[in-house]
């Protein structure tokens, strides 16, 4: 199920910001009351009550302006009112309604009356409403044409818990049963590296738009193919580009982010598409491979962290393969350089692609498959024990306190994804180099190739009843 996204908006110093991190419980935007503070977009996860939606913290809204600062916010607003199911208007009690308010809430208006937003719901929220002394007439606030204001205090908390009813009054309770019982593997990657072309080599149609405009795929699409008999859910990721509205590239970031977010949240295994041409910077026929530069993108590195923050199997695909000079050893090589560039994921497969020539464009679903095998392994009690313990016998685990550490028992907890849990006498000083000597030693005795183990240290004994 795909979570519903909420936008707060407002001109500048109405407290979005202490709005966002109230009803997201972290302290993620900055806070000050200098207006236009808040310049980008900052996004959470929101819980209530079992229901789940996306929240954005928006810049100060400033219609008209002819600052470039100021424009840039108006362009991110716009962008959130057009991406949003639910749009937070706030507006400040303390310094009533202003011009911008009206001007604000005239654009609104005129959004949400179009037929296609006749789905989005806008919530008019009078912030800095501290205490009951602070109550004012709402007469005026309905000046605004937007509906029954609710009145709250981001920085105390007060009547929050009633602006997240409203908010999640039509989303339904987050059920524990997923979509549909089909594997899912959401094809991840930044703009114009090739994700539509792939899918529609995998799918041997052309479901969807390829052109070389980056982003040209505004929402993900799934498909659903069958493999061997087996029903598999192919999710294609946005680029986001609406050309008719968005003009800059960076008031695309964001909402890219976000999406990106939810296809890996609901996929399996993330198949992350790279652009071999954007990775390698020196490299030629007469070149010696090892000779070249090799360095990923910082948006490449946020994906692949973000796959394994949230648990997912992961597919390296290397597209474009085509246009790279090579020989036997290139692609060796380059995979070599690329590990070195992402240590702490030395566990990741590579497949080396063209989604035009179709070179390799078959083993992705085989390689993706395999992945998904591996996160949903289970090893018997028996094995992880006679197999790790000799390993922690012989270099044994130290702790800061010199005091003496014991791991007695290791059993696996949980699957898809693996959890691993160690029984031990002190597991708080279980140091985290030690942590990824016993991960690199579990995955050479059991594999998990392309999967983010967790490993769970845990104050018991060893149970009675071996698993």
């Amino acid at each position: 199920m795909s979570q519903k996204i909420t936008a707060i908006i407002g001109r500048p110093n109405v407290g979005k910001s202490s709005l966002f991190n109230r009803l997201t419980g972290k302290k993620n935007a900055i806070v000050h009351d200098m207006p236009g503070v808040t310049r980008d977009r900052n996004y959470g996860e929101v819980e209530w009550n079992g229901k789940k939606f996306f929240l954005i913290d928006t810049g100060g809204y400033v219609p008209g302006s002819k600052d470039k600062f100021e424009a840039a916010i108006r362009e991110q607003v716009k962008i959130s009112i057009d991406e949003a199911d639910i749009i937070l208007f706030v507006v400040d009690a303390k310094s009533g309604i202003s011009p911008l308010d009206l001007e604000i809430a005239k654009l609104l208006r005129r959004e949400v009356n179009r037929e296609e937003n006749s789905h989005k719901k806008v919530l008019l929220v009078i912030n800095k409403v501290d205490s009951a002394k602070d109550e004012i007439s709402k007469t005026e606030f309905y000046r605004l044409g937007l509906g029954e204001p609710v009145e709250v205090s981001a920085i105390v908390g007060r009547r929050t818990g009633d602006l997240l009813d409203s908010i999640t009054e039509d989303i339904p309770i987050e059920s524990n049963e997923d979509e549909n019982n089909t594997i899912k593997f959401s094809i991840i990657g930044r703009p114009n590296v090739g994700k539509s072309s792939l899918s529609n080599a995998l799918t041997q149609s052309n479901r969807n738009i390829v052109t070389d405009i980056p982003g040209t795929t505004r929402d993900s699409v799934d498909t659903i193919i069958k493999y061997h008999g087996q029903d598999i859910t192919l999710i294609d990721t946005a680029g986001l580009r609406k050309k008719s509205r968005i003009k800059r590239a960076e008031s695309l970031e964001y909402f890219s982010a976000l999406r990106t977010h939810r296809s890996i949240e609901r996929c399996d295994v993330a198949i992350i598409v790279i652009d071999a041409t954007t990775i390698i910077s020196k490299l030629s026929k007469y070149a010696d491979p090892k000779m070249a530069i090799f360095k990923l993108s910082k948006e490449d590195v946020e994906i692949i962290i973000k796959a394994a923050e949230l648990k997912k199997g992961i597919l390296i695909v290397i597209n474009k393969w085509d246009l790279i000079e090579k020989d036997t050893q290139t692609a060796k090589i380059f995979e070599e350089k690329v590990k070195e560039h992402l240590t702490t994921f030395d566990y990741l497969p590579f497949i080396f692609t063209s989604a035009i020539t179709k070179q390799r464009v078959s083993k992705i679903i085989e390689s993706a498959l395999e992945v998904y095998n591996e996160r949903a392994r289970e090893i018997k009690t028996s094995a992880l024990n006679d197999k790790l313990l000799p390993y922690i016998k012989q270099t044994p685990p130290r702790s800061k306190s010199h005091k003496e550490l014991k791991i007695n028992y290791i059993t696996q907890l949980k699957h898809s994804p693996p959890v691993i849990g160690f029984f031990c006498n002190l597991p708080s000083e279980i140091e985290v180099n030690y942590k990824r000597f016993l991960e690199h030693k579990i995955r050479d005795e059991f594999g998990f190739t392309g999967v983010p183990l967790t490993l769970v240290f845990k104050a018991k004994n060893k149970p009675r009843e071996e698993q």
